[in-house]
């Protein structure tokens, strides 16, 4: 006795299936790293918060710190914008665990 074959194509789309389209990948992966410097940009923020409420910075350190900081904002808008992506595209979500950055 044979498999009975299937006539037709199933017409849901497969979701374990990769899309290797060039453009998608490369925004993906676009996607994905600027996700892991929005996660240290942020990161790098609040250090640098910290140690200005400490006093542990003097004047040139903190000037420093905020145009380095205010500079790496604007690249990534920038990143952001040629690639079509907004602010919380980058924000991750790990499922049980929630989104990945922390909603401002």
């Amino acid at each position: 006795m044979t498999a009975p074959e299937n006539p037709r194509p199933d017409p849901r789309p497969r979701r374990n299936r990769l899309d290797l389209e060039p453009d998608t990948v490369e925004r993906d992966l676009v996607k994905l790293v600027l996700t892991v410097v929005e996660l240290l940009r942020q990161l790098m923020e609040r250090q640098a918060l910290r140690r200005f409420d400490v006093g542990d910075l003097s004047e040139d350190q903190e000037e420093r710190i905020g145009l380095t900081l205010m500079l790496l904002e604007e690249r990534m808008a920038e990143l952001r914008d040629r690639y079509g992506l907004r602010p919380e595209d980058l924000n991750l979500d790990l499922g049980p665990l929630g989104p990945l950055l922390p909603r401002d």
